[in-house]
Formats: structure tokens, sequence, C-alpha cells
């Protein structure tokens, strides 16, 4: 149990810099720019206490924002995607229940893996740039931007997830 709390605050904190140190400074093509940092939530293990899920989702987001200056974008989109976690799972899994002790994302076959993954970037990335740019006229930058950093991100922490992530027995 606590080899698990050690390993997540560790890549609470890499993730952060990682982010802010790297990943910020990219911008593929001028649109697409990856947000791996949250890669804690689809990782962060299914349990009851979900008010201490909330409170580090939101803490995550608000920490990239920081150092970002970015003005909470990112924290009122992490703590959204946070949020709404288990219903999209349920809604892509097609299941109501899952275990914690055996649920990870490579216990899920690798459509359903795309899917939730897919669909929980797209809403976060959707959030940081429509609040980003905060107007209507720039719709076409908003989805040209969503889509590229979606499908980017996606990549990358799929990648992580398959060769990092240990399917659980």
């Amino acid at each position: 149990m606590s080899n698990n709390i050690l390993k997540l605050g560790f890549l609470f904190f890499i993730l952060i810099l990682i982010q802010i140190s790297i990943l910020n400074n990219i911008n593929l093509f001028g649109y697409a720019q990856p947000m791996v940092y949250i890669l804690f939530i689809f990782v962060y293990p299914i349990t009851k206490n979900r008010i201490l899920f909330l409170f580090l989702s939101f803490l995550l987001g608000l920490s990239i924002d920081f150092f970002s200056n970015s003005g909470g974008l990112n924290a009122a989109a992490t703590l959204f995607i946070a949020y709404y976690r288990m219903p999209i799972l349920k809604l892509t899994t097609g299941k109501t229940e899952f275990d914690p002790t055996l649920f990870n994302l490579k216990s899920l076959t690798l459509n359903k893996r795309i899917s939730y993954l897919f669909i929980m970037v797209l809403i976060h990335h959707y959030i940081v740039f429509q609040l980003a740019y905060f107007k209507l006229s720039a719709f076409k930058n908003i989805f040209i931007n969503t889509i590229s950093s979606s499908i980017f991100t996606c990549i990358l922490l799929l990648f992580y997830i398959s060769f990092f992530i240990h399917k659980q027995r």
C-alpha cells in the first residue's frame, strides 16, 4: 500500500516536472501541444476516497497553471475529467462495477483503452483551449488545437501505458 503511494507521489511530481520543463515548450506544427500530466488521473487507483482524488487532480492542474502562468485553465480541465472519470469509464467499457484491486488501464482491451483515453483527453483539451481563447470566433483554432493536441497526447499516453504499466492478475 505505501509502495503504491510512493509511486503515485513520484509520478505526480515527475509529470509536473516533465510538463513544465519539456512539453510546454513543444508546439508541433504550431497546433499540437502534448499535455501528458493528465496521465496521473488515468493511473490513480479506483478507490472510494474520491475527495482525495479530486483534490490531487485539482492540485496537479493548479501546479501546471502556476508554472505555466495560465490562470487556472489546467486546474479546471483536470478537475472536470477527474470528476467524470468513472462515468466515462463505465460508458466506454460497458461495465457498471470495477474491482479496485484488479483494475488498471492495461486490463482493458486496446479498443476500449483507446476510446476511453481519447474521450477523456479530448474533453480535457477542449476545456483548456476553450478557456484559453474564450471567444466563439476562435472556434476553428480551438477545434484544430484540440484535435491535434489530443492525438499527440494520446499517442504519448498509449506509449507509456504499453511499456510501463503492468497488467494485474
